[in-house]
């Protein structure tokens, strides 16, 4: 197996691009159902607007140029091609960084901190607090797609993660990440815990216990039983994408990589109920160009399949052991993290609630969430 590292430049044909456009004037729309609102999935006559802004408003030139600004490469690790962000930062001792996205998301996720991660000074921020960033694409996400071989679990993906890092030569990193990048993330530190220097998560690195005593729940604070709540909550409402994707990705694959307004919805369901606050449209909060180019990534690579299979196709499986490195959470307001059932199996060193902002942090809250990183980060270093 080779382990060259080959530059990348994203060039999509106009013929995709042509053959998209098409797809979008000829969509097939279905009938609104009864009060057209998001109980129902996403409401007709919202998705309606914004499909006509992607067929006539959206440039993906415009977006894949932004792409293009940063070096990008590829590589072969475990039999599975890795298509890779590695933005170094003009200080010299800047600290290597592994920043990894989840689901639906993708490197597009991290696009509004690269600069002022790379180079705080040019951003109001102190030259010290300077990192190397390395922002991969999940295995069967985007131009890491399509996956190769079954059982890429969160450990599989951790020390392919650690074999990167390596390859890139940095023998002392920090990494950090949410949704899949949060349990990735600890992984990374239990698969090399004499490299890595600290793990920062948004949204938590574990989930509480299907089922709490009465007693325990006595014992938290209303923030936390608000938050063991709000599971319950998605358990009853929102369940089912995963009940479909963690079985039957592929029968799912077929509709999604034929019709993008239907991958367009499947998407934008997610961030609707997981953007903050959940009242407000998603792209009142996200600009709506970063939505579809987003969306874009999984419709131009045809992934929506084997991302679904890498993301969900796994049991629900406990952390593995204590690595006993540093570790530290943000907690948003949409975020469901309890610090009593995150610390049984990580060093918490640090936790942070905030009263804003959702899970797709880097793209909701991105000047809070680096503030957290640099201050985590700074005396790791």
């Amino acid at each position: 197996m080779s382990e060259e590292i080959t530059p990348f430049r994203i060039d999509i044909p106009q013929q995709q691009l042509d053959d998209l456009r098409t797809r979008l004037d000829n969509a097939r729309w279905p009938r609104p159902l009864p009060g057209d609102d998001w109980d129902t999935g996403v409401p007709t006559h919202w998705l309606r607007e914004l499909v006509d802004h992607w067929r006539t408003g959206y440039d993906w030139r415009t977006a894949e140029a932004q792409l293009n600004s940063h070096p990008q490469f590829t590589t072969e690790i475990d039999g599975q091609r890795i298509h890779f962000l590695h933005v170094r930062s003009p200080e010299p001792d800047a600290v290597p960084l592994l920043l990894t996205h989840g689901w639906p998301g993708s490197v597009v996720e991290f696009l509004d901190v690269i600069g002022p991660l790379t180079d705080p000074g040019a951003h109001g921020g102190d030259p010290a607090d300077a990192f190397h960033l390395v922002i991969p694409s999940l295995p069967g996400f985007g131009f890491s797609g399509p996956v190769a071989e079954s059982e890429w679990g969160r450990d599989r993906i951790a020390r392919a993660w650690a074999r990167l890092m390596d390859r890139l030569g940095y023998r002392r990193y920090g990494v950090q990440g949410g949704d899949i990048g949060a349990v990735v993330s600890p992984e990374v530190a239990r698969a090399a815990p004499d490299r890595v220097i600290g793990v920062h998560v948004n949204g938590g690195p574990n989930l509480p216990p299907s089922t709490i005593p009465a007693a325990e729940l006595a014992e938290l604070t209303d923030l936390e039983r608000d938050r063991i709540d709000r599971i319950a909550a998605f358990m009853r409402e929102e369940f089912g994408y995963i009940a479909i994707q963690s079985t039957r990705p592929q029968a799912l694959a077929y509709g999604l990589v034929d019709s993008p307004v239907g991958q367009l919805a499947w998407i934008m369901d997610k961030f609707r109920e997981w953007t903050y606050p959940r009242n407000v449209l998603p792209d009142k909060i996200i600009d709506r160009d970063r939505l579809l180019t987003n969306a874009m990534i999984y419709w131009l690579t045809g992934t929506a399949g084997s991302a679904a299979y890498v993301g969900y196709a796994q049991r629900r499986v406990a952390p593995g052991a204590n690595s006993g490195v540093p570790t530290g959470v943000i907690a948003f307001a949409h975020d469901v993290c309890v610090r009593r059932y995150c610390e049984t199996a990580n060093t918490i060193t640090r936790w942070v609630d905030v009263d804003r902002g959702g899970h797709f942090a880097a793209l909701e809250e991105p000047e809070l969430l680096v503030a957290d990183m640099r201050e985590f980060f700074r005396e790791l270093r």
